[in-house]
């Protein structure tokens, strides 16, 4: 038990430290240090002769801040995924009407993906002949009242 609150600790600080590390590398102070680095690095070039080591020092550098930043970058959007599609899932969940199927729809395969997408656009199709325009509906709902609608056309027309 001991192992898993030291385990939740480190979590803890890598993500309270990863959550600052990309806050602050996208401020204006990060952005000007990372300037006046290239050019104090660009003001030296003549000093050290313009040599190998020279550029391999901003080489080296800037490599491995592009290395790290990629992984701080996917975190962060990952987290913020996470927070939008659980906000959605909330308004989702909240609106009487709206399909239950799109709650947690980000766990589909890209095949079922495919066929809610399909449902949609049919959905999209049935907007169009409605008569108010701000009408809304569930997948279900439109599909049976659309249905609803052609059986009484064909009961009109016998």
């Amino acid at each position: 038990m001991n192992d898993r609150r030291q385990s939740d600790n480190h979590g803890n600080i890598l993500s309270r430290f990863a959550s600052a590390a990309t806050a602050w590398t996208g401020s204006t102070a990060a952005f000007v240090i990372a300037a006046l680095i290239i050019i104090v690095w660009g003001v030296t070039g003549p000093l050290f002769h313009y040599s190998d080591t020279w550029q391999l020092v901003i080489n080296t550098g800037t490599t491995i801040v592009t290395f790290l930043m990629v992984f701080l970058i996917q975190r962060s959007q990952n987290k913020d995924a996470l927070a939008v599609q659980l906000k959605l899932d909330e308004i989702v969940a909240a609106m009487d009407g709206a399909s239950n199927r799109l709650i947690a729809v980000e766990d589909l395969s890209e095949e079922e993906l495919k066929v809610l997408r399909i449902h949609f656009k049919r959905l999209a199709e049935m907007a169009k002949s409605d008569i108010k325009i701000t009408e809304s509906h569930s997948i279900e709902e439109a599909e049976a009242r659309h249905n609803f609608k052609k059986d009484r056309r064909k009961a009109r027309k016998t």
